[in-house]
């Protein structure tokens, strides 16, 4: 569906990195949700550039709500949320004169977009996008929270640096609600913040390992094959600039273990099922097990960077050498947590919908 995700709560996203305005539709909500702007605030400024380390585009995100709400409960039709940008600088990329980025989709874009397209700051395949993401994930993920279901993401690794990994999921998303930095153990968080610092004096940049929990969910959830969890959080996730790779529960390593070292036993214990391990990642045929969902997402490395690196000019049929020095991150790790947990919610919230129907969520 292109530029739409999900099935009965969609969402649409439109806008360039350096238009006038980016923003998102959210349809299939159902009336009487109550939306909190100053929750929509909190989630957008995780998101948001606040320090050296990151692009010194700044953005401040005065977000309008212009349709689908009224006093502060959601009506039950399309949701539109704007977010203006302010702080462009057409005239940067004036100075590439027609070059493809490496690592960019300048070249794919204009392949596609047959030159139609604005390649300034990505246009539209740029992470700016991610903005409305976050603020249509603040609202499913409130009211995911107000049925006790809890998402969140922290760095597991970067530039060989490792957080621990998720142990009771809920007591540690409560934590990283708290924390100034992504992780679940501060100190990992600082020597993460020196590698960055290098990085971007090198003029270079650096990529990461997200690892993310879903706490709460029931089991049930998902279809078998095309339609599992696995499948649609995969598929929307990928559409986030800068993810290459998902895994679920202890993923590629498994390959190398036997297979009763990742079962995942159950027990009766007072009359409910329990697992005595999740190996699987609160997933089994697709479909959700009532363990805690956990994924992870590797992030590429920034792919603008102020090393000289080959190049072409599509329009001219040129070859030339670009250094790409400008306003970005040297990585985009921290950044990128509330966007994941943004997708996870919204992902979450329209599994839940098929199984129980739009109106659960306020019920």
């Amino acid at each position: 569906m292109k530029n739409t995700f999900g099935t009965s709560i969609t969402l649409t996203l439109f806008g360039e990195s350096h238009g006038p305005e980016i923003g998102c539709v959210i349809d299939g909500l159902t009336p009487g949700l109550r939306v909190d702007e100053e929750s929509i605030e909190r989630l957008l400024a995780r998101r948001r550039p606040n320090s050296d380390l990151d692009t010194q585009r700044r953005e401040k995100d005065p977000f309008r709500i212009v349709s689908g709400v009224k006093d502060g409960f959601t009506e039950g039709t399309p949701l539109a949320i704007l977010i203006p940008n302010s702080d462009t600088k057409k005239e940067d990329y004036d100075r590439f004169h027609g070059a493809a980025r490496p690592g960019h989709a300048d070249y794919t874009g204009y392949v596609k977009y047959r030159g139609f397209n604005d390649p300034s700051g990505g246009g539209h395949f740029s992470g700016r996008l991610t903005a409305p993401i976050v603020a249509a994930g603040a609202i499913v993920l409130d009211a995911l929270k107000a049925k006790g279901i809890l998402v969140g993401t922290h760095i597991l690794r970067l530039a060989g640096i490792e957080d621990r990994q998720f142990g009771d999921s809920e007591t540690d998303i409560a934590l990283l609600e708290a924390a100034e930095y992504p992780v679940l153990e501060a100190s990992c968080g600082e020597r993460m913040k020196e590698a960055i610092a290098k990085a971007k004096a090198e003029k270079d940049s650096v990529g990461g390992v997200l690892e993310t929990a879903i706490a709460g969910l029931p089991a049930g959830l998902g279809e078998p094959w095309f339609g599992g969890v696995e499948s649609q959080l995969s598929a929307t996730l990928f559409g986030i600039p800068a993810v290459k790779g998902v895994s679920f529960g202890d993923g590629f390593s498994m390959a190398d273990r036997k297979g009763s070292e990742v079962n995942d036993c159950l027990r009766y214990e007072n009359g409910k099922v329990v697992h005595l391990s999740n190996h699987q990642g609160g997933i089994n045929g697709g479909i959700t097990n009532g363990c805690p969902v956990i994924f992870k997402t590797a992030v590429r490395p920034t792919p603008t960077v102020g090393v000289e690196q080959q190049t072409i000019v599509p329009k001219t049929g040129e070859n030339t050498v670009l250094s790409a020095d400008g306003r970005h991150d040297p990585c985009i790790a921290a950044r990128a947590c509330p966007v994941i947990d943004s997708v996870a919610g919204l992902v979450a919230a329209d599994l839940l919908c098929q199984r129980f129907g739009t109106d659960w969520l306020a019920q």
